[in-house]
C-alpha cells in the first residue's frame, strides 16, 4: 500500500535535493538517517518514480527528481506562507533560524549578542554558521545570510547593515613590524599576512594590491580568525576590520592615514522567507545591534 504524500515527505525530499547528502540533510531536519531514507523509500514508492541515483559521491536526482523538485519548492512557498500568517497572528516567536556569517562577523560582532535575542524569544533556536563562505538560500544553506555585496540575481531582499572600516595591524609588542614604517610601500620588507588567492570566497576581500603592489604575503590563510591570531602574536603586518582589532589593546593600527579601506555588510534572505515571523524577528535584532554598535564599525566617522 502506497503511503499518502504529505509535507514531511516532500521536506525529506528538498532537504537531500539541496544538499545531496543523506547525512547531511539529516542533521539539517534534525532526524536520523535511516528515518530519512525510509522517508524517500516512502516517497518514491508513493509516487511510483525513482528520484534519486544514490552515487558514491551522494545523492543525484534524476529527470523525475528535477521535475519534482520544482513541484516541491512551490508546495514549500505555499507552505511557508501559510505559516507566515499564522505566525504573525501569534506574539509568541518559535521555530529555528540558520545565520550564515562571514567568521570576523559571526563570531567577533554576532557571536557575542545573540543571547538577547533568544532571551527575548524563549522558543526561538538559532543556528550560527559563522565561516568563510558564501551562502545559497536557494538551497536553504541558511536563512539568513551575511555578505559582502548585494546579489545582483535570484528571488532575494537584500538590505543593507553597515559600511565597515579595514585597517593595517601589528602586534604592539613587535616594534620592529612598524615602527619605522612611512608609506605603504614599506611594508615589502616586513612579513604580511592575507588570504590565500585561491580560497578567497568573495573579490571584496582582495585587499594585498589596494595596500601596496609591492606586498607578497608570507602566511595565508583561508580565516580570518586566523589571520587575526597570527597578527596578534606577532607573526605579521595584516588588514584587519577595525571592529575586532581596534578593541585589542595587543594590535596597533599602522598608516592609518595611508590605509584605511571600507567594504559593506549585506543581510540577506529568500523572498519566500522573509515575512515568517521568526525571521523577521531576527532580521530586526541584527539591524538594530548593527545600528546601535555604528561607531565600532566606522571609527573614523566617530567625529563626523
Amino acid at each position: 500500500m502506497r503511503q499518502p504524500l504529505d509535507w514531511d515527505l516532500l521536506q525529506s525530499f528538498l532537504a537531500v535535493a539541496r544538499t545531496g547528502k543523506l547525512t547531511t540533510a539529516a542533521r539539517r531536519l534534525r532526524v536520523d538517517h535511516s528515518t530519512l531514507s525510509r522517508r524517500l523509500t516512502a516517497l518514491e514508492e508513493s509516487l511510483g518514480s525513482k528520484l534519486f541515483e544514490r552515487q558514491v559521491s551522494g545523492y543525484a536526482l534524476t529527470p523525475h527528481g528535477q521535475r519534482l523538485l520544482q513541484r516541491a519548492e512551490s508546495v514549500e512557498s505555499t507552505m511557508l506562507a501559510i505559516q507566515s500568517d499564522v505566525g504573525q497572528a501569534s506574539s509568541r516567536i518559535s521555530g529555528a533560524v540558520r545565520i550564515g556569517a562571514p567568521d570576523g562577523f559571526g563570531t567577533a560582532f554576532l557571536a557575542p549578542v545573540i543571547g538577547r535575542l533568544l532571551e527575548a524569544h524563549p522558543d526561538l533556536n538559532i543556528d550560527l554558521v559563522a565561516t568563510p563562505r558564501s551562502f545559497s538560500l536557494s538551497k536553504r544553506e541558511a536563512d539568513i545570510a551575511i555578505g559582502l555585496s548585494r546579489p545582483a540575481h535570484g528571488r532575494l531582499h537584500a538590505r543593507k547593515l553597515t559600511d565597515y572600516e579595514l585597517g593595517l595591524y601589528a602586534a604592539r609588542a613587535n616594534p620592529s613590524l612598524w615602527a619605522g614604517l612611512l608609506a605603504p610601500d614599506d611594508i615589502a620588507a616586513h612579513p604580511f599576512i592575507s588570504y590565500i588567492d585561491d580560497l578567497i570566497f568573495a573579490p571584496e576581500l582582495d585587499y594585498v594590491p589596494l595596500v601596496s603592489k609591492a606586498v607578497a604575503p608570507r602566511l595565508r590563510s583561508s580565516n580570518l580568525i586566523a589571520q587575526y591570531q597570527a597578527t596578534a602574536a606577532g607573526a605579521g603586518l595584516c588588514v584587519l576590520p577595525c571592529f575586532m582589532a581596534d578593541g585589542d589593546a595587543r594590535l596597533v593600527r599602522v598608516l592609518p592615514d595611508a590605509i584605511s579601506l571600507t567594504r559593506a555588510f549585506w543581510m540577506i534572505v529568500h523572498d519566500d522567507m522573509r515575512d515568517l515571523a521568526r525571521i523577521q524577528v531576527t532580521l530586526d535584532f541584527i539591524a538594530a545591534e548593527v545600528a546601535k554598535s555604528a561607531t565600532l564599525f566606522l571609527p573614523r566617522r566617530r567625529d563626523g
